[in-house]
């Protein structure tokens, strides 16, 4: 009976694992449609599904700051049906400033990093600063008079905005938006006096027609395309110096096989030149160079598609950084 029970364990085992994918995918994507983030996702689900030959169809799940997303990809099954396109940020920030209903450090697998964006601190065009010397010393002499929007709260934008106050000694008047489209358009309308968001053509072509101002903008150096725009760290202000990192997440629990399958698929997809070519147009930096970080592979190496994504606290992204907030609260296992 026993040698039975044995071998039929072996053959189950030597059974082939069940088709993937078995049926539409969703991916879902937390921010509204328009913008950069918004145009990405739908680049790389038209591409997944021409290699797939099945729907992916992409869902957005805007609200608070990206929490809303990854609170519904928390909750699907872990078959490769269900996927998120998000920043770090809901991973990073926001279990700082709440509790969102999941844990970032164990309810998610990380699939692929897909870009890295500059943060743009952009003015209206009638606010009379025109530097961010000039913009600090208002804040300084009238405390909480500048209005400052953000794409959410706990969006990179968002600690920015923080970082700079904390850094410059400052009160600036925080107004978060459930994304970046609405905040765009209630800036060109005077809205508030000050925005941080992620650079995008929209955005760059506004800068260019002087219908917004460029202050700064957070990136490791100056945009091609606003070369007289100064950064962050240029200015002084390292800590405020920040981009916003996005990715593909999964739920935790994925088999290993189908999480290196969409790796693999994911970075043929990121590879394209369309795809490239429309990052490199909106200043955004891909990461398909970085996209997994398994032991061995770093930022310097061009990672082969072998390399599978590792869900411990010594991958380079994003567990370090959820590790390194998970520490902050206390709660980190790392």
């Amino acid at each position: 009976m026993c040698r039975l029970a044995v071998l039929l364990a072996l053959l189950l085992a030597a059974l082939p694992a069940s088709a993937w994918p078995e049926r539409a995918i969703r991916l879902l994507v937390a921010y509204p449609p328009g913008g950069v983030s918004d145009e990405t996702a739908r680049l790389l689900a038209q591409g997944m599904s021409q290699r797939l030959k099945v729907p992916v169809l992409v869902e957005n799940r805007a609200g608070a700051g990206g929490v809303a997303a990854m609170e519904a990809l928390a909750r699907a099954a872990p078959d490769g049906h269900t996927l998120c396109y998000s920043a770090i940020s809901p991973l990073v920030i926001a279990p700082l400033l709440g509790k969102p209903a999941y844990d970032a450090q164990r309810d998610f697998a990380p699939v692929m990093r897909v870009m890295d964006t500059p943060v743009l601190l952009l003015a209206h065009a009638g606010f009379k600063p025109d530097s961010l010397a000039e913009l600090l010393a208002l804040a300084r002499s009238q405390p909480g008079r500048v209005r400052w929007a953000s794409s959410g709260q706990a969006t990179i934008g968002h600690l920015v905005l923080e970082q700079l106050k904390l850094a410059a000694g400052v009160d600036i008047t925080h107004v978060p938006y459930k994304g970046g489209g609405q905040q765009l358009n209630d800036a060109l309308s005077g809205q508030f006096e000050m925005l941080s968001s992620n650079v995008a053509p929209q955005q760059l072509q506004y800068v260019r027609q002087g219908r917004l101002k460029a202050i700064a903008v957070g990136a490791p150096q100056r945009l091609a395309a606003l070369p007289e725009v100064p950064t962050l760290a240029e200015l002084g202000y390292p800590t405020a110096n920040l981009v916003s990192t996005f990715g593909i997440f999964a739920p935790q629990g994925l088999p290993s096989q189908r999480l290196q399958r969409l790796n693999e698929l994911l970075n043929e997809v990121l590879a394209e030149p369309e795809l490239q070519q429309r990052l490199a147009a909106s200043s955004n930096l891909s990461s398909r160079r970085r996209a997994c970080h398994r032991s061995g592979c770093s930022d310097s190496t061009s990672c082969s598609t072998r390399c599978s994504p590792s869900p411990s606290c010594s991958s380079a992204w994003p567990p370090a950084a959820i590790c390194r907030a998970a520490a902050a609260r206390g709660t980190s296992s790392c």
